[in-house]
């Protein structure tokens, strides 16, 4: 059976040492309220949770799976009680706004729980975690009586939330979008219309589900500019937030899934269902991009989180299965065979995943503090800047993270042989519940295009100028470091490689868009190389200079010796892929887009 133990000491190395989130205490709300003895404890609380009461339901959740019956949804045995633990635990509310019943708590500490909860049960987690993104629409969007009314309720966990955009007939192209929402004289509008693939859509875990819907008010303009968003409750809500009469929706089918069986995806049927417009007409998808951009980050954390879960089934099992011997001669003479873990291509699958999940860790965390940033910080320049970074890192973080979360978990499969073909031993679920990460909330390939068509150019590529001016200010700075030239050496060259593709983007996707098209991927790719290159030599640095200076009697010399040679793996095992992907995109459209349809 697979298990699982939260990477908690890595957690408090990232948020402590790395971000070091403790100078924001001046500056950020919340943030005075995370003491370090207030961290370790959620940390230690969400990572008991996930330990002992969401992954021993993972294994359930796929098995049993989801029920429909009279149109109501019945979740896995033990489903109700966990969710009623994370309630009752107070997780719902842990970054809420205070103002309706939220504790503040920094975003970034946030994810992090996040992250546990997901490597423990990632189909359980996504109730939860789909309310997070409905409530931050809602802050946004949503006007002062519409947050007051429904806000406190979901930000206690006692209603979740969803999001409602694809439709049988059209998924990225929100432009053919169906659903209609009439106006009523009463200021409500009666929504119709069918959404599909809605993860979460009807259950039995919280009293209420408030949809947030996609829809066209008649009269308006055609395409994505004539779209607009309404909250839609499962029961309707009185003035007092008590539940009145069931809302005219309901769930018309569950979809058949490859994974994530523990979460009810749902056919959503919407019959004149009462609607409350939240924001402008027309204006619906400025506001969904709200919670689609969190849903991002929360899906890029998945993929970190069944990395970091398959990994630590592989490494346990890698330890313990005889195999072969040694190239080098027995290692274990005593026994009838070597453990796997001596075997130079297992250390190779491992060790790729584990440079990975904690690069990617250090980067997510980053881009969690970002978020504070954005919201909380009282210079608007600082915030701006901010912006432009995570709306650059977002499309590169929501691909990268879950295109390696699925191949972790595939090589931590393929570290068991045949046994990781076998459901007993719980690997092949890692890999199918990954699966869905590199399609939902914006599939992968539209990602790389979101990247090379709307957020490079923006403001006349001010993000991108920004990238570059931080990466290599950094390198600028360490140099002449001599104990960091095996990190800043070959980090500065990649950087040079990213700069030489952005170049050669500008050149030839204008003249030819198949160009930016064909290399779009590739382009993704070297920047997440990059910036993950650049989370590791940041790391490395610290690592140093804790090694040559250690900070008090409980050093962990070991840990920071670790992390340093993780660092060297990265540097000279996956950064240099980046020169590959340069030639790839120096090639250009041309062999990729001259067969003629009739061919394939």
């Amino acid at each position: 059976m697979p298990s699982y133990t939260a990477p908690v000491r890595d957690m408090r190395f990232i948020l402590h040492e790395l971000l070091k989130i403790e100078r924001y205490n001046d500056i950020l709300a919340g943030f005075s309220e995370a003491t370090p003895d207030t961290i370790a404890a959620i940390l230690e609380g969400a990572a008991q949770l996930g330990e002992e009461v969401l992954q021993p339901l993972n294994k359930v959740g796929d098995r049993e799976g989801c029920r429909l019956e009279n149109g109501k949804v019945t979740t896995p045995a033990g489903f109700k009680e966990a969710y009623r633990a994370v309630v009752e635990g107070g997780w719902t509310g842990l970054i809420g706004d205070p103002e309706y019943g939220g504790q503040g708590l920094p975003y970034v500490l946030g994810l992090a729980v996040s992250e546990m909860m997901a490597s423990a049960n990632m189909a359980f987690t996504m109730y939860p975690g789909l309310t997070s993104g409905a409530i931050e629409a809602i802050e946004i969007g949503g006007t002062d009586a519409q947050k007051a009314l429904y806000l406190p309720k979901m930000i206690a966990g006692q209603w979740t939330g969803t999001m409602n955009l694809t439709e049988p007939h059209c998924g990225t192209d929100l432009g053919l979008l169906r659903t209609r929402a009439e106006p009523q004289s009463d200021g409500t509008y009666r929504v119709t219309g069918t959404k599909i693939f809605i993860s979460a859509g009807e259950h039995d875990l919280a009293e209420n589900i408030i949809h947030l819907v996609l829809a066209r008010i008649p009269g308006g303009p055609e395409g994505v500019k004539g779209i607009s968003l309404f909250i839609v409750p499962k029961f309707l809500v009185n003035p007092d937030g008590s539940l009145g009469d069931r809302n005219a929706v309901s769930c018309g089918s569950l979809e058949e899934k490859m994974g994530i069986h523990g979460n009810a995806t749902c056919v959503m049927n919407y019959d004149g269902a009462v609607g409350y417009l939240i924001g402008e007409e027309h204006k619906g998808l400025r506001t969904m991009f709200i919670m689609m951009n969190a849903a991002r980050l929360g899906v890029a954390v998945q993929g970190l989180s069944q990395a970091e879960v398959a990994y630590q089934n592989a490494v346990a099992y890698c330890k313990d299965r005889l195999q072969g011997r040694s190239l080098r001669g027995a290692k274990f003479p005593d026994k009838p065979a070597d453990p796997i873990i001596v075997h130079p291509d297992i250390r190779r699958m491992l060790m790729t995943v584990k440079v990975f999940k904690e690069g990617a860790r250090a980067l997510a965390y980053w881009a969690g503090l970002t978020v504070d940033i954005i919201r909380k910080h009282p210079d608007p320049e600082t915030r701006r800047k901010a912006d432009d970074l995570l709306s650059l890192l977002t499309p590169v973080m929501k691909t990268y993270f879950t295109d390696m979360g699925f191949n972790s978990a595939n090589l931590c499969l393929q570290c068991f042989g045949g046994h990781g073909y076998i459901a007993e031993w719980g690997m092949e679920q890692f890999v199918r519940d990954a699966r869905i990460t590199q399609i939902y909330e914006g599939a992968n390939g539209i990602q790389a295009l979101d990247l090379i068509g709307r957020k490079l150019p923006a403001n006349k590529g001010r993000a991108i100028q920004l990238f570059f001016a931080l990466v290599g200010g950094f390198c600028e700075k360490y140099e002449d470091n001599a104990a960091l030239s095996p990190f800043i050496k070959p980090l500065t060259e990649a950087l040079e490689r990213l700069v030489e593709a952005t170049q050669w983007l500008m050149q030839h996707a204008i003249s030819n868009p198949d160009n930016g098209g064909a290399v779009s991927m590739d382009y993704l790719y070297m920047m997440a190389l990059v910036t993950l290159g650049y989370q590791w030599a940041q790391v490395a640095r610290i690592c140093e200079n804790q090694l040559s200076n250690p900070d008090d009697d409980s050093f962990d010399r070991r840990f920071y010796q670790n992390k340093l040679v993780c660092a060297e793996f990265f540097m000279e095992k996956v950064l240099p892929e980046t020169m590959a992907h340069l030639a790839k995109i120096q090639a250009g459209a041309d062999s990729l887009m001259t067969l003629h349809a009739d061919a394939f």
